[in-house]
């Protein structure tokens, strides 16, 4: 199995969150590949700045997801890891959607969870996380 390394961002603007089309004009969580010898963090905020032209800050980890697929019977399946970020941008565009019409645009359902669970980590409004936390 080949194993490829990507870096993402859950990127908020107040309730609204950055979302971005892939080759197969698909909304999805911005995120970008890691090559020999970079490191997540500045592979996210290159990819958030060059994709959507806004600067973000980190605000947490958002956790880790991963997705293996094979493309056809003759090839090696492949798993993507992707290291996720909470961040926040002071700016938006045309790209940044209320947390509810994301959900509706987004496929995916770990990028629908990892959405809902980074707002309610950004947001502070998990009971959970802030009892486990002393927040």
């Amino acid at each position: 199995m080949i194993v490829r390394n990507y870096a993402g961002g859950v990127v908020f603007s107040g309730d609204k969150v950055l979302l971005e089309k892939n080759e197969k004009d698909k909304w999805m969580l911005p995120r970008g590949k890691i090559s020999d010898g970079e490191l997540s963090n500045e592979v996210v905020k290159k990819k958030v700045e060059e994709e959507s032209g806004v600067s973000a800050e980190f605000v947490s980890t958002a956790g880790h997801t991963n997705y293996e697929y094979c493309p056809d019977s003759r090839q090696n399946p492949f798993c993507n890891k992707t290291t996720w970020y909470i961040m926040k941008s002071q700016k938006e565009n045309e790209n940044f959607f209320k947390v509810d019409e994301a959900m509706k645009l987004i496929e995916e359902n770990q990028e629908k969870s990892l959405i809902n669970l980074s707002f309610k980590k950004y947001t502070g409004k998990d009971s959970m996380f802030n009892s486990l936390y002393g927040e």
